[in-house]
């Protein structure tokens, strides 16, 4: 792909997001692309996000758990932007047609109170800069079709990567914890929607750690001279399978003695 190209795909994929109209995959547009162009379009909306006036809040982590790098071939997490229109409070209704295809994850978020980056960054690091931990829940869209209607291929890593990670949004509950506070790789979630679970999952299904997640985030971020800073919150990736969101739906995310999530979709 050409820095043309990758201009090209990320404002489609922004028109996609104020349209609701979905565009087709870009593997199958650029059978070329890889890695570097997919975080090329990503890099190419933060740009386009900035210059309408948004401003970044912090980064979400994806593809975290062995079944799902597996499932796409890689072996490796992705990550996506953060920006401050994706902030929902806890227990708000989200209103209809915000989003095209909304789901949600459950995760635990860590919030910065100094700056994290180099290479070097290790667990003692993030540790240090994290001033708490929080339950949360990750809003998934897709400006994307998940499924090509001529050739039947899905989505591949490459094409969410370039649709900011499918990041759309984020809820954190109201509790606050220390970060040593919990073993995090206990820590867990039952998820419902409209009263009935759906999903459940432990922290150790991120990275064995989510700890261990956000030293990879720091450590991918200063390849390309960025840090984490002071105040961005960090999802650290989900522990259970996305859950379809459709018009009705109300969300409960019991993460236990760590506190809880909910939100509605009107």
């Amino acid at each position: 792909m050409t820095p043309t190209d990758h201009a090209k795909a990320a404002a489609d994929l922004l028109q996609a997001e104020v349209t609701g109209d979905q565009i087709g995959l870009l593997t199958k547009r650029y059978p070329e692309m890889g890695m570097d162009d997919a975080y090329s379009v990503q890099n190419a909306i933060y740009r386009a996000k900035r210059e309408q006036g948004r401003s970044v809040i912090g980064w979400k982590i994806g593809l975290t758990s062995k079944a799902m790098q597996y499932a796409l071939n890689i072996d490796i997490p992705d990550s996506g932007i953060l920006f401050d229109d994706m902030m929902f409070d806890h227990g708000a209704t989200i209103p209809n047609g915000r989003f095209i295809q909304p789901r949600i994850e459950a995760e635990i978020a860590f919030v910065m109170k100094s700056a994290v980056g180099g290479a070097n960054v290790t667990r003692a690091t993030v540790i240090a800069a994290t001033d708490y931990v929080a339950p949360s829940i990750e809003i998934l869209d897709t400006r994307i079709v998940r499924v090509d209607a001529e050739t039947g291929k899905t989505r591949t890593v490459f094409d969410t990567i370039s649709d900011n990670a499918a990041n759309a949004g984020v809820v954190l509950g109201a509790e606050r914890h220390a970060i040593d506070a919990f073993d995090l790789r206990w820590v867990g979630a039952i998820t419902a929607r409209n009263g009935e679970v759906e999903e459940t999952g432990l922290g150790a299904g991120v990275l064995n750690d989510p700890i261990e997640s956000v030293v990879w985030l720091a450590q991918r971020m200063a390849k390309y001279g960025q840090s984490i800073e002071p105040g961005q919150i960090i999802l650290s990736g989900s522990f259970i399978r996305p859950v379809e969101c459709t018009a009705g739906a109300r969300i409960h995310a019991d993460f236990g003695a760590f506190g809880n999530v909910e939100i509605d979709f009107k």
